[in-house]
């Protein structure tokens, strides 16, 4: 129910006024808001506003009143309604060729009829059908309250919104995932999730929308192809988005003609009463989560007795230990730094951190369904530990796949957050999965070490780097490695010279000194002093193999990590 500019102008008080341009309009265009306006426009009119004026600014001066109507017509007013007999005697014909030229409404009234009147008028029926349109949305609101109540599920939910607001509508969790898809073929849902795969879905961009509008500033439109879809987000208490609706709108409809009143208010009692539902389903998810992510960590210690044991928790909380995992052990490695950059914005780091992880979980678990991979996950001890379904125990074919997936989908909703990896390898057996945890984090701590943060690290991959820390364990040859490293730890940390870059360069490229020296961008002497300071520090001759292997291995084994007790 709308209130049109043929409506108004039914009205015995209008019955002189006249339609100067968009005559074939009057019984399309709707009236939302009614003013009375001079000049300047500025941005003092909104959408669907019909607009009241005596042009006194303009002072019978044609460009000026071109001006205007141009400000009139680009505030997305419904109508201009001029009254002649004081300012103005007559619509120029330059203003009648631009009105036209934007199919505007501009209509004449005779000075006599007053502003106010017409005012009271319109804002007398305008408020009538707000009222009967806020009625019906209130008995939309309670029905809708009153599923939740029963426990209804979220396909009855959607089918009763879809009834209400004549379209389709997509309910997804916060990463898009569909969460009722029984309402939509699999063509369709495959589809779908390329969209959120690609990260075009859900539309992570500030809204452009829609309006200046208040009423409107939380709807987003998102085009796809030939498909328009209007996103609203589903809020939590502190403002985060705990999902979205998605409607999907008819070929060939407007989006002013599609959202009416009624249908905005359908949709945010909607958005209310989903927000519900996922509080619902979440604290039964967080138990769940919890139960899995116990039930996780102890898996990976190696703290069951028994396979049986283990196995009966698994099959409670939907686990299935047969199938074949690798361990990953994932690090986020500048989650605090990242904090301090919007901190103004949370009450905390522990709800901050809590929304981030929460956020790297669901992309994991979404990686690994497309992937349709089992996964099981828990966040301990600062480190996020997933057993990840792998074919044919054939670890090499996915599971970098995997994380190139995940890693994916954070550069596109968490583009600054840095994490290094471990991926351990499989093991068979019940013991296997303590055993492929073991091995992931030796990765991860070896993969940190050797190449720093956002590092990615196969424990196969490791092997000379177990050799080495192997071989430090013993007490004499610890002493060995400290003793020839020290000199150059120390001169380095005094001077900033990096004599142990310069070695490590030097080495790699086989005594060579001239391309030792452009990789370091260094005067072939100043290398070459280097080198002899190397050799004065740590008693070694860069020309004897021996010294060179002895030198090479102190300086490896030490980046990993060792140090004198």
């Amino acid at each position: 129910m709308v209130l049109t500019i043929g409506d108004v102008l039914k009205y015995e008080m209008m019955k002189n006024a006249r339609i100067v341009t968009g005559k074939d309009f009057a019984n399309e265009r709707i009236i939302q808001w009614i003013s009375v306006m001079e000049m300047p426009v500025e941005n003092f009119v909104r959408k669907n506003e019909v607009v009241l004026t005596t042009a006194i600014g303009c002072n019978n001066d044609v460009e000026a009143l071109k001006t205007f109507v141009q400000d009139i017509i680009d505030s997305e007013a419904t109508a201009l309604m001029i009254a002649l007999g004081r300012h103005i005697f007559d619509i120029p014909t330059e203003v009648i060729d631009l009105a036209e030229k934007h199919d505007f409404m501009i209509i004449v009234i005779p000075w006599e009829i007053r502003f106010a009147n017409i005012i009271e008028e319109v804002m007398k029926e305008i408020n009538d059908i707000q009222h009967k349109e806020r009625k019906k949305s209130e008995k939309v609101q309670q029905e809708l309250l009153k599923l939740i109540l029963k426990e209804t599920n979220l396909n009855h939910i959607s089918k009763f919104i879809q009834r209400h607001i004549g379209c389709s509508i997509i309910i997804t969790d916060r990463s898009g995932s569909i969460q009722e898809k029984s309402c939509h073929t699999e063509m369709f849902v495959e589809k779908w999730n390329n969209y959120v795969l690609q990260g075009i879905l859900p539309s992570r961009k500030q809204p452009t929308l829609l309006t200046r509008d208040p009423m409107f500033q939380k709807f987003q439109i998102v085009e796809i192809e030939d498909q328009t879809i209007l996103q609203i987000p589903v809020l939590q208490v502190v403002g985060e988005a705990k999902g979205y609706i998605f409607v999907l709108l008819p070929s060939n409809t407007s989006m002013d003609s599609y959202l009416t009143e009624f249908r905005v208010n359908v949709l945010e009692h909607a958005a209310t009463t989903i927000a519900l539902w996922f509080s619902k389903k979440n604290a039964i998810e967080k138990t769940k989560m919890r139960l899995r992510s116990d039930f996780v960590q102890e898996l990976a210690k190696g703290e069951f007795i028994s396979y049986d044991q283990a196995n009966a928790r698994a099959k409670l909380l939907g686990y299935n230990l047969k199938l074949p995992y690798v361990c990953i052990v994932g690090f986020p490695e500048n989650l605090e730094v990242l904090f301090q950059k919007r901190k103004q914005d949370y009450d905390s780091y522990e709800h901050w951190f809590e929304s981030m992880l929460l956020y790297i979980e669901e992309e994991v678990f979404y990686a690994a369904k497309s992937l349709n991979r089992q996964v099981m996950l828990t966040y301990q001890e600062d480190q996020l530990l997933i057993f990840f379904e792998i074919p044919c125990k054939n670890e090499n074919e996915t599971t970098p796949h995997f994380l190139d997936l995940v890693e994916r989908r954070l550069g596109n909703l968490l583009p600054e957050v840095i994490v290094s990896w471990g991926i351990g390898n499989y093991r068979e057996g019940f013991k296997g999965f303590a055993e492929s945890y073991q091995h992931a984090h030796l990765a991860l701590t070896i993969g940190r070490r050797k190449k720093g943060t956002g590092s990615r690290m196969m424990y196969e991959n490791t092997r000379v780097d177990r050799v080495l820390l192997n071989l430090a364990q013993n007490e004499d040859m610890k002493e060995i490695i400290m003793s020839t490293i020290e000199p150059l730890v120390h001169y380095d940390e005094q001077r900033n010279m990096d004599l142990i870059g310069t070695f490590i360069a030097y080495n790699q490229f086989h005594g060579n000194v001239s391309q030792t020296a452009r990789s370091l961008n260094l005067h072939r002497q100043s290398l070459l002093y280097r080198l002899r300071k190397i050799e004065s520090l740590t008693g070694l001759s860069l020309i004897d193999p021996d010294d060179l292997f002895l030198l090479d291995l102190s300086i490896k084994t030490w980046k990993l990590g060792v140090s004198a007790d």
